[in-house]
């Protein structure tokens, strides 16, 4: 952009921005340097084609954001909720896709009762940032946004956190926790993905790191000195928190069993590229091998490869992938193909008293494990919740992006894996690729 950092207008204070659809924060007086943004740099003033370094949405998805004004500190309260428990609205899940629902249900009514169950604390953090968090150096206090009790406050809700729900009778629209039962009106499920857990990846010697509270354990256990550290799983997340970590000093080691990271979504040029990219970061790639097991040793843990070989690491990261708990779903009879089935439109579940968002649904057979297009579900959701007209959600395939600085990425369209990539570019600065059918683009690769 600019070789010298702008200087702001003397009458004009430094203003932020926050991404309504991730929760990113975009500061006038720090720029966005990674993206080439100069501090100093007005949000007007950015290029049109930029965009949220964590979800990919443009400008347009950017609001005014002023955390220290009075009506940020102190919200106008609701008045007093007097309705019967029984004609509440119960949230389970307190992460991005739950407080989504929640603010727009506030923002349309503010006097409907609403509970929100979750078994975390409910504060809320922008869940992208933790794969990019140690090189940054991002503390817990810069990663929380609001503690979940103050969001509460601010939107006038019953927050039952450290609540874990056991049991759901949609019969009898109860919902059974730790802290008693539930009765609801309506119910939206918003609880996520949970990591997948083999038994050659114990517990006890693998992060899998899906929450705060996770990477704050992982953190702790890192602390000041440089480890080796073992990331299995050469996803989006993967390959993320090994450059992250190679970044911030520390001895890498990335598996994968395909033949490069990310061989679900990339090309194999562009695959190749990656793992040419990564492997000059530092950080060593083993391929075409999985894990049979990972064990203690006097190093601290071993790990075992189906090709016979061992590693050695002290902190091991499991990356390969998440699945959706439908325990509850199927205690209430729920359609479910890898998730929660739901009628696009709506969002709404096979029980009509019974919504669902985010990582837990699936849509036409197929998961969607982003933030993208959560700001929009929970918008159909609340209208629909409240018997107000609206459109209706209609999906489309989210941008996807790598958080890299060694190699940024950005996957657009529908790709098809059976079908062939046209190079269209190929510089050492530049890779731009495409899919068509029928002479139609489909899809797109910019590296």
């Amino acid at each position: 952009m600019t070789s010298s950092p702008p200087r702001l207008p003397e009458d004009l204070s430094v203003r932020t921005y926050i991404c309504t659809i991730c929760g990113w924060i975009y500061d006038e007086a720090k720029g966005d340097p990674d993206s080439g943004i100069a501090p100093g740099t007005r949000f007007e003033d950015i290029p049109d084609d930029w965009y949220c370094p964590l979800c990919g949405v443009t400008k347009a998805d950017f609001e005014l954001y002023s955390p220290s004004s009075p009506s940020a500190q102190q919200p106008i309260v609701a008045p007093v909720i007097t309705r019967s428990r029984t004609d509440s609205i119960v949230i389970l899940g307190g992460g991005t896709a739950g407080w989504s629902v929640a603010r727009k249900l506030r923002e349309l009514d503010a006097t409907v009762p609403i509970t929100l169950v979750t078994a975390c604390p409910g504060d809320i953090y922008t869940k992208p940032e933790l794969s990019v968090a140690l090189s940054r150096n991002l503390t817990h206090e810069k990663l929380r946004k609001e503690t979940g009790l103050q969001a509460a406050a601010r939107l006038n809700i019953r927050l039952m956190a450290e609540t874990v729900a056991v049991g759901l009778d949609a019969s009898r629209r109860s919902l059974r926790t730790t802290r008693g039962t539930l009765r609801y009106k309506s119910l939206v499920l918003a609880q996520g993905a949970r990591p997948i857990s083999l038994p050659s990846l114990p517990a006890n010697m693998v992060w899998r790191i899906n929450t705060l509270d996770a990477w704050l354990g992982l953190r702790a256990q890192i602390g000041l000195q440089s480890r080796r550290i073992v990331i299995i799983g050469a996803g989006l997340v993967g390959c993320e928190l090994a450059e992250d970590a190679a970044t911030a000093g520390h001895d890498v080691t990335l598996i994968t069993q395909g033949p490069y990271p990310l061989e679900s979504l990339l090309p194999s040029q562009a695959g190749m590229l990656l793992q040419q990219r990564l492997r000059q970061r530092g950080i060593t790639i083993i391929t075409n091998t999985t894990v049979d097991i990972v064990k203690p040793s006097p190093a601290g843990k071993t790990i075992i490869l189906s090709s016979g070989n061992k590693c050695d690491a002290e902190i091991v990261i499991s990356t390969i992938g998440l699945e959706t708990d439908l325990r509850l779903a199927h205690m209430a009879d729920l359609q479910t193909k890898q998730g929660i089935i739901v009628d696009e439109a709506t969002l709404r579940t096979s029980n009509p008293s019974i919504y669902a968002l985010g990582d837990c649904i699936s849509l036409n057979g197929q998961t969607c494990r982003y933030i993208a297009p959560i700001a929009a579900q929970a918008d159909a959701i609340a209208h629909s919740l409240l018997g107000l007209p609206h459109a209706g959600y209609q999906h489309t395939s989210p941008p996807i992006r790598l958080k890299s600085r060694i190699m940024p990425l950005e996957l657009r369209g529908t790709p098809d894996p059976r079908a062939e990539w046209d190079v269209v570019e190929a510089t050492p600065f530049r890779l731009l690729m495409q899919q068509k059918q029928g002479g139609i683009i489909t899809a797109t690769l910019k590296a």
